[in-house]
């Protein structure tokens, strides 16, 4: 980093090239395009690949002798590609260049954040001197979703004569970017057609193999000055061909400018011969360039936070990542939240609870696609419904993975790299994900005022989910508590217990806390539903009164276990063993993917009291200790400071951190009780993902959760932002390295209301509306109001 707004890669790498392609995609909310060389083909080193939000297709592989079937995000053709090599006078061709080629002299590649594009910088030089600089410069663009561009500048020192490039739209590409999966069938795109059409521009057509959509790319490849020009089509791909002359007074310029259209667009029309219309009446580069940068300059004016020195610096590429991945455009898309953004094929770009981490940023930044992303859970709830009456219960059981139905997308079988054997996966265990869907819309509606909603599919989801738990707890007469059995929890090491025939785990705490939570929260809204809103939802979900009754009794007796004067993480989990951290440290070094060591021994995390994320204290995550020791009280159960604080100590001992999500909730924890550990947690999930912790896996692609939970660690955790009914809640800690910052946001119809958080001061500014003043709540419990129009400023503490 060398500057605030830019991320800079100041030499070539290919060790790091699949991180710094990850890290320097580009996208709009539609599609975005990793940052891979032009130059280059998918393998060891580089990846190429685009990715349409919501393009999904289903293939059946042979494992282990086991047929299995996955879908996955597909891989789209290549509209990048651009290869080239010099022509000197006088002298034979040149070899094509590559950032792999040992000509190479010099390499930088700059994301510029503020402006939204991506260059590349590199110089070749050949053994008799004769130097050759290439500048390649990137945007997906984000004023008009349905475009992207590349200018590629060739600069000759040394000599002059002409220079060889060819421009292709390459649709010879198969999912092939996660090594665990290559053993899986990817090859989603067939029934290619490709040509040139008479204005010159290239094009793509082909369709995905089970989903049946209908892609169209098309490419307009312009010189800037006259060259000779030699179209190229096969099967699979089509492009131009030109020879440029070349001096050091003239550089040689092509512009590549692209259109991808689908026919999951709305309304529908021919995928390919709209691209191509597309891409041929595109304005030139410099004019898409400026209305780029003035749309992501109304983004920034938005959803920029702002903070002091590297923190900021990073939390303003997580920033700029999550708008890529779900910007204003995704508002149109019949799209959720893909867990490693619009980057790569990790967790086959499904849907997981990630959107927990992502939506309250969302709802105080960008309050449309908070909605649209709660409209794809609201479009698959009859999915849910018929998952949770396949499984004997009522209500809504949505699933671990989503994809494009809603059908529960998890992977019956895993790959350990480490032992190499293909091992059953019980995740789709993990229930909790309804309470997840549940807590976005309730924070939604307190966030945005958005009543329509919250009376109407927010209502739908909430109380089905509810009726999902209420149906699932099981009274035990010796507890004299209801029980929610064999369930996975957010840790994910434990899915049976030991020597057990059956998967899942009883009453993991987070799990039937949150339950608890909603069915809470499901009554309280159903109160305030008008008379015949009531009567239609209890229609839907085929029940009386009496089951409200029913619902209110569960939320109140749902058990939650306790060993050692703390919050367990589970029923038994007191029982388990202890690990030996300190030799498995001192043999493995790092231990994150603990369950892969253990599991290559012969062994197996479910004897073991070892974790590989935040769990229970994801409580903490969720709810404030006021919230937590409500709901505790509700339940029958004492809570106070010291119980939480020594659950928090217990747990955190025994996490391993395999999750990028772990060192952000411990470190919002330990800031919320002023630990003393809390800044380097916090500061372990800033770097998660440009330092690669895991070793790799961001080059699958980023963390969205993970990155969008640090801005929320911010806003909500360090600012202690909480909008309520009552108004905004105010309640900052102090943390070392986050001294202040600033964002706008906005709350109950209110746009643009900026907070400036100072030690000890608050300033909040309302921009002038009809709407009337803004409530604050702030922390010795005094009650202030703003004015649209009007700036105050609020001392805080002592």
């Amino acid at each position: 980093m060398t500057a605030p707004w830019c991320w800079e890669y100041p030499r070539y790498d290919p060790g790091a090239e699949r991180l710094v392609e990850s890290l320097c995609t580009l996208g709009n909310g539609r599609f975005a395009t990793r940052g891979a060389a032009p130059e280059c083909v998918a393998d060891d080193v580089h990846y190429p690949a685009t990715y349409l939000a919501g393009c999904y297709d289903r293939l059946t592989s042979v494992v282990g002798g086991r047929e299995v079937s996955n879908e996955d995000t597909v891989r789209l053709p290549d509209w990048t590609a651009l290869r080239y090599r010099c022509l000197p006078d006088g002298g034979p061709p040149g070899d094509w260049l590559t950032p792999d080629h040992p000509a190479l002299r010099h390499c930088r590649v700059t994301l510029d954040l503020h402006a939204g594009t991506l260059t590349r910088r590199m110089l070749f030089q050949d053994p008799d001197g004769r130097r050759l600089g290439v500048t390649h410069t990137r945007l997906v663009h984000m004023g008009d979703p349905y475009l992207a561009a590349q200018r590629t500048v060739f600069r000759v020192y040394g000599w002059s004569g002409r220079i060889e490039a060819e421009s292709v739209l390459d649709g010879d590409v198969a999912n092939s970017g996660v090594d665990r999966y290559r053993a899986l069938a990817g090859r989603h795109l067939a029934g290619h057609r490709a040509g040139v059409d008479a204005a010159g521009t290239a094009w793509l057509s082909c369709t995905t193999t089970g989903s049946r959509i209908r892609v169209g790319l098309a490419v307009r490849a312009v010189p800037r000055q006259p060259a000779e020009v030699r179209r190229t089509v096969t099967g699979t791909a089509a492009g131009h061909s030109f020879v440029l002359p070349v001096s050091r007074a003239a550089p040689a310029v092509v512009v590549k400018t692209a259109a991808l259209f689908s026919s999951l667009d709305r309304p529908f029309d021919d995928p390919v011969r709209r691209s191509a219309e597309y891409a041929a009446r595109a304005p030139d580069f410099p004019s898409l360039l400026a209305a780029h940068r003035a749309a992501w300059q109304r983004l920034w004016s938005e959803g920029e936070l702002a903070v002091p020195h590297d923190t900021g610096r990073i939390l303003r590429l997580h920033a700029f990542h999550v708008l890529q991945t779900l910007s204003p455009h995704t508002a149109d898309l019949d799209a959720g939240v893909p867990a490693r953004g619009l980057h790569g094929e990790a967790y086959r770009g499904h849907v997981f609870w990630d959107e927990l981490f992502v939506m309250p940023y969302l709802s105080l930044h960008f309050p449309g696609t908070a909605r649209s992303l709660l409209m794809y859970r609201y479009r698959r709830l009859p999915a849910a419904r018929e998952a949770a009456r396949r499984s004997g219960a009522g209500g809504a059981m949505f699933p671990w993975q989503s994809g494009s139905s809603g059908a529960e997308e998890t992977q019956r079988l895993h790959l350990n790299p480490r032992s190499g054997r293909w091992l059953p996966d019980h995740s789709h265990l993990q229930h909790h994900v309804g309470s997840a869907v549940a807590w976005n819309v309730w924070r939604y509606g307190r966030t945005s005022g958005d009543t329509g909603f919250v009376h109407g599919p927010g209502a739908e989801l909430l109380l089905h989910v509810a009726h999902f738990w209420a149906s699932t707890a099981t009274w035990d007469e010796s507890l004299r508590r209801y029980r929610i059995r064999g369930v996975v929890g957010p840790d994910e090491y434990h899915d049976a217990y030991p020597d057990a025939d059956v998967p899942g785990i009883d009453d993991n705490a987070y799990t039937n806390v949150t339950a608890a939570w909603v069915l809470a929260r499901a009554l309280d809204l159903y109160e305030e539903l008008p008379a015949a809103r009531r009567a239609e939802l209890l229609a839907q979900l085929g029940c009386g009164r009496e089951a409200l009754r029913h619902w209110d009794h569960v939320s109140r007796r749902l058990y939650v276990p306790f060993h050692q004067d703390v919050i367990s993480q589970f029923h038994g989990y007191g029982e388990l063993a202890e690990l030996d951290w300190a030799e498995y440290r001192a043999r493995y070094h790092d231990i994150r993917r603990l369950d892969r060591i253990l599991e290559a021994e012969g062994d197996s995390p479910n004897r073991y009291q070892a974790s590989k994320q935040a769990d229970t204290l994801m409580l903490g995550y969720l709810f404030a200790p006021a919230e937590l020791a409500a709901l505790f009280s509700r339940l029958g159960y004492g809570f106070d400071d010291g119980l939480w604080r020594r659950t928090v100590a217990y747990h955190l001992r025994r996490t391993c951190h395999g999750s990028t999500l772990s060192s952000l909730v411990h470190g919002w924890v330990l800031a919320r009780q002023q630990g003393a550990d809390a800044w380097q947690y916090c500061r372990e999930a800033l770097l998660s993902d440009i330092t690669d912790v895991q070793g790799g896996t961001t080059g699958e692609g980023i963390h969205l959760g993970a990155m969008a939970g640090t801005l929320d660690l911010v806003e909500r955790g360090v600012v202690g932002l909480e909008p309520t009914g009552g108004g905004l809640r105010i309640d900052p800690v102090a943390l070392s390295g986050i001294p202040g910052s600033a964002f706008s946001l906005c709350y109950a119809g209110h746009r643009d209301i900026r907070i400036r958080f100072r030690p000890g001061r608050l300033g909040v500014s309302v921009p002038p509306s009809p709407l009337g003043p803004v409530p604050l709540v702030l922390p010795d419990g005094r009650r202030e109001h703003v004015a649209p129009g009007e700036e105050r400023w609020f001392r805080l503490g002592p």
